[in-house]
């Protein structure tokens, strides 16, 4: 079945490739295929999902790929990487979809980048081995440098890429040196046999720094953010969501995979380092968002402030803590694709801005996607009843239990983040009609769909948490660290 989950995609990138783009039939042909691929992709993760026993620790779903020796691929699925592959499967049929109709060019190409990217963002999650990890988690960083330079908005687009792609990828060095240096000590890389093999403190310290690096700026926290909000200011929508939703979880789960779950003596000893660290980040990341113009650049710097309360539950070494931060990432992986939606996909694509002081009285021509965009805003603010109020106030209560201080400061991005959200939902919407703006459509049904997906699953597990939770009990207390 897994094997299905990592071919499939690849299937419908071969199935695209004959097919000619030079008339409108075909591109809706194209479209409609790589569509069809992702939603087929979903259905078996959530067959998957399933079948999956949540009572056991143990890797399910084991499968192999051995080709006449050439190379050998191990992967599996446990308790806490399948939540990750279902955030995969899910949001990129809804990437497709945000970029259904305003990408004609070198369309081919944009649709199997995306379905590509699939195939190696899963491959990082359910890889066993450690080396596997680390060739998917800088694979995807060529693909979403070519989408950005190709399929980008403005001359910045080029800056931009190179800026995320020699980040991402210098941060991740420390990482590989980390992977030989373990190769050399143990002769494997495969997870079951680094987890029964017993690593000195101070061994664990200089590997720990060398992984923390690289998952610290693809997370991103201070000082690393710099390539973040510009990637997605200048990326197309469907980068934007993709981005946002899975990319940053990457480096969500090797926090857990690697550094919790692999050098536990280190990340006890690291971890106020990294709360001051995500505190900082919180902090600078949220005042940051509150002087923004550019609507996709502030869902982008508020996306850094929500990741800097997920480092904040991982680090905590509480069951509470480490659950609420992965119910977090998957609420943020909902709520910011559809900001990103909101401001980078529906306003864009009717007024061709994304400045705040050029939009204004939105209210007046488009009420449906007010509400709708209302409601998105008070989620990311972290109201009751939503997935991500579950998720800060569980990351924030196994931090508390610590360090109370910490809590405290790390909970002043709760306030912070109302004072950004709310300002630039009544700056958008309300007020007298924008001169600068001429009368415009509310969403057509595409749009209406996209937002309503991505709201009913954060409602729906923000209601009923124990669907996400109980699965993650045995899991999760497997990682906690005991003095």
């Amino acid at each position: 079945m897994l094997k299905l989950l990592l071919l499939i995609p690849l299937l419908g990138s071969l199935i695209l490739l004959p097919i000619k783009e030079n008339t409108i039939n075909s591109q809706i042909q194209m479209r409609k295929i790589a569509l069809t691929t992702s939603l087929i992709n979903l259905f078996i993760s959530l067959f998957i999902w399933y079948q999956f026993d949540s009572n056991t620790t143990q890797y399910q779903f084991v499968s192999e790929f051995n080709h006449l020796n050439l190379f050998h691929l191990n992967f599996g699925i446990d308790g806490v990487s399948i939540y990750f592959v279902l955030l995969t499967t899910f949001v990129t049929p809804i990437a497709l979809l945000s970029n259904y109709t305003n990408i004609n060019k070198n369309l081919k190409f944009f649709l199997i980048s995306f379905l590509v990217l699939e195939t190696l963002q899963i491959c990082t999650f359910v890889s066993l081995d450690l080396m596997l990890f680390y060739i998917f988690f800088e694979s995807v960083l060529p693909i979403l440098f070519i989408i950005i330079v190709i399929f980008g908005h403005g001359i910045d687009r080029f800056r931009s890429a190179f800026l995320f792609f020699l980040y991402t990828l210098a941060g991740s060095l420390p990482m590989l040196l980390c992977i030989l240096v373990i190769y050399s000590n143990i002769g494997s890389t495969d997870f079951q046999l680094i987890s029964l093999c017993e690593i000195s403190l101070d061994s664990q310290k200089i590997l720990w720094l060398g992984f923390f690096l690289a998952f610290a700026v693809k997370t991103p926290l201070y000082p690393f953010i710099i390539w973040l909000p510009k990637a997605h200011s200048d990326s197309p929508l469907a980068g934007s969501i993709i981005l946002a939703a899975t990319i940053l979880k990457l480096a969500t789960y090797g926090y857990i995979r690697v550094l919790i779950n692999f050098l536990p003596d280190a990340t006890n000893y690291f971890s106020p380092l990294v709360q001051t660290i995500a505190v900082i980040t919180i902090i600078y990341a949220s005042l940051s968002t509150i002087i923004q113009q550019d609507t996709k650049r502030l869902i982008a710097y508020s996306s850094v402030a929500h990741m800097g309360v997920v480092v904040l539950g991982l680090f905590s070494n509480t069951i509470q803590g480490i659950e609420g931060a992965i119910l977090l990432a998957l609420a943020h992986g909902f709520v910011s694709p559809a900001l990103f939606t909101c401001v980078g996909g529906i306003i864009y694509d009717r007024t061709g801005k994304r400045i705040i002081n050029y939009i204004r009285g939105l209210a007046t021509y488009m009420p449906v996607f007010t509400i709708l965009f209302f409601v998105f805003t008070l989620c990311n603010t972290g109201i009751p009843l939503s997935l991500n109020f579950l998720g800060e106030q569980l990351s924030l209560l196994g931090i508390w239990q610590q360090n109370p201080i910490i809590a405290a400061l790390g909970a002043t991005g709760i306030l912070l983040s109302a004072c950004y959200s709310l300002f630039l939902y009544n700056r958008l919407s309300y007020g007298s009609y924008s001169p600068h703006l001429p009368a415009l459509k509310d969403i057509n049904r595409r749009e209406y769909y996209l937002l309503i997906s991505l709201l009913i699953p954060t409602i729906v597990f923000g209601i009923v948490p124990n669907v996400l939770l109980n699965p993650l009990h045995t899991s999760i207390s497997s990682l906690l660290y005991t003095f």
